[in-house]
């Protein structure tokens, strides 16, 4: 499924504030992602946890640009940063992405959220931003998948306050919406790809499956949306796009130099890393 967004898929997401692309990614590049992460000493290296207030951690690993990698191919190839564009309606930049290893059994649960009540303190003026969440494994209800609002992203921006190690939406508020809004349980297959917007309410449970739910999360600006100030998310950077033959060349490649895939962050040091009680 590589062609542009429809008027109607455009429509849906103003409407619903996601849409999901099925099969953007084929197998054999799916299998690529998954086959890098799961043998990435590096990102198991750099994963930290998060508990998420219900008996549960989540782990994960976050860098902020895409490098040179497959991870970076993923965030860099037009079929990603081509629906990027058609939503945010501007030329977008890589904001950041993290892998969300749920691993089976363990993995924990992520309260409810919106990803611009977090970013709103980093200078971003406006909540024009886009988060592309891709199923490396399959996400079911089982494992803990993406749960999502219909049309929550216009209730503007809800106060958040910590829950755990995370920070979540105003519970009563939460509650209340649930109340006038469709919640929806976001099912995927491995290569699907959820784009919605930042304002919208997401959530996940706890894996209690035998099966992972890995996913990697890019995250995109709007250009016209750069930051007024410094954070530990970066402002403003062109993003250089690849076409999308580049992920299976240089996945293939990862294997047999096992290049360096990304600069990611240290929770111990790292500022952005640190935030992450307050993200995804």
């Amino acid at each position: 499924m590589n062609a542009p967004l429809s008027e109607n898929d455009l429509g849906a997401y103003d409407r619903d504030g996601f849409v999901l692309r099925k099969s953007l990614f084929d197998r054999e590049e799916i299998d690529l992602l998954r086959r890098a992460a799961r043998e990435d000493k590096q990102l198991d290296d750099h994963s930290f946890g998060r508990a998420d207030g219900e008996g549960g951690t989540v782990r994960l690993s976050l860098w902020n640009h895409p490098g040179k990698g497959i991870y970076g191919a993923f965030a860099r190839c037009n079929r990603m940063v081509g629906t990027a564009e058609q939503l945010l309606r501007d030329e977008p930049y890589h904001y950041h992405s993290k892998m969300i290893m749920k691993d089976a059994r363990v993995g924990g649960a992520w309260a409810w959220h919106q990803d611009y009540g977090y970013w709103y303190s980093n200078g971003v003026l406006t909540p024009n931003l886009v988060s592309a969440f891709i199923a490396v494994d399959p996400s079911t209800r089982e494992n803990g998948c993406l749960q999502v609002i219909r049309g929550s992203h216009h209730c503007g921006r809800i106060h958040h306050q910590l829950t755990g190690d995370q920070a979540g939406a105003d519970s009563e508020r939460v509650q209340e919406i649930l109340k006038r809004m469709e919640l929806i349980h976001v099912e995927m297959d491995p290569g699907d790809v959820l784009f919605f917007h930042s304002n919208v309410l997401h959530r996940s449970d706890q894996n209690q499956s035998d099966n992972p739910r890995w996913s990697m999360i890019c995250c995109y600006n709007a250009k016209s949306n750069d930051p007024y100030k410094d954070s530990h998310h970066p402002r403003y950077t062109p993003l250089d796009r690849l076409d999308d033959s580049a992920i299976k060349t240089i996945g293939i490649r990862r294997f047999e130099d096992d290049t360096d895939e990304a600069a990611f962050l240290d929770p111990n040091h790292d500022a952005s890393a640190k935030s992450l009680v307050r993200e995804d």
